[in-house]
């Protein structure tokens, strides 16, 4: 008996199924014109103040460290061409009309002092304000003078003449009163205070403040009215380039 075959069942036949598009409106709005226009925003990373400062930092201490270079080679230049040094002074004569106490223990003084200031710099010349002299013994103050302004020419040798006087000085110490009342001979310490200009070449230098300071000397006071000589044999003379710094000066 034969098998009878049925025919697979067809799909039934139609339209494919729409696909639905959302079609863009036309034309486009502010918005979509403003989102497709606009960068997309990524932050830029801050500069720190702490590198701004290291950078300022660095730049002063280069400037500062060429600035000390060109000081250096300007000063070795100078040196090599000029070979400065420092004037130098001595004490030449001292003599003592006057140096007694009075009944009320006031001092009276009078010296004649010359000294010798020399300019061993052949192209170098120093002008000289107005120098202050000062004589002090055991830290009293024995006699105050002044010396007029004077110029050291190259390879000049200047002598310095002036009168030191005291009049009616207080003197509290007792070592100073005894050797006076004896006619010991007393430790003198003599100070020169002044400013002093350089020209080197044509170029000036600003008024620099100076002292110099003489020791070693020895004084004894007159017995009559015939002055004495005081002892300058081992007198020494040093100068030194003062400079203040706010309230002190060195």
């Amino acid at each position: 008996m034969a098998e009878k075959i049925y025919p697979a069942a067809k799909p039934a036949a139609g339209p494919p199924p729409a696909t639905t598009t959302a079609n863009p409106t036309f034309p486009a709005t502010k918005a979509q014109l403003y989102n497709n226009s606009r960068p997309v925003y990524r932050p830029q990373p801050r500069r720190s103040r702490r590198s701004c400062c290291c950078c300022f930092c660095l730049w002063i201490t280069f400037a500062i460290i060429v600035l000390i270079v060109i000081a250096a080679v300007a000063g070795g230049v100078m040196y090599v061409l000029y070979r400065p040094h420092r004037p130098t002074f001595s004490v030449s004569a001292l003599h003592v009309t006057q140096f007694n106490l009075t009944s009320a223990n006031k001092l009276n003084s009078r010296f004649n002092f010359t000294v010798t200031a020399r300019n061993p710099n052949k192209k170098i010349v120093f002008y000289y304000d107005p120098v202050s002299v000062s004589f002090d013994s055991n830290g009293v103050n024995v006699g105050d003078g002044t010396i007029p302004a004077f110029e050291m020419k190259k390879k000049n040798t200047t002598s310095l003449r002036t009168v030191v006087t005291a009049s009616g000085q207080s003197v509290d110490d007792n070592n100073l009163k005894s050797d006076l009342k004896n006619k010991k001979s007393v430790p003198l310490k003599i100070r020169l205070d002044t400013k002093v200009k350089a020209k080197i070449g044509s170029f000036k230098t600003k008024r620099l403040p100076i002292r110099v300071t003489c020791d070693g000397i020895k004084a004894v006071a007159p017995a009559g009215k015939t002055p004495t000589t005081a002892t300058t044999s081992g007198a020494k003379c040093k100068v030194d380039l003062r400079i203040k710094i706010w309230k002190w000066t060195v």
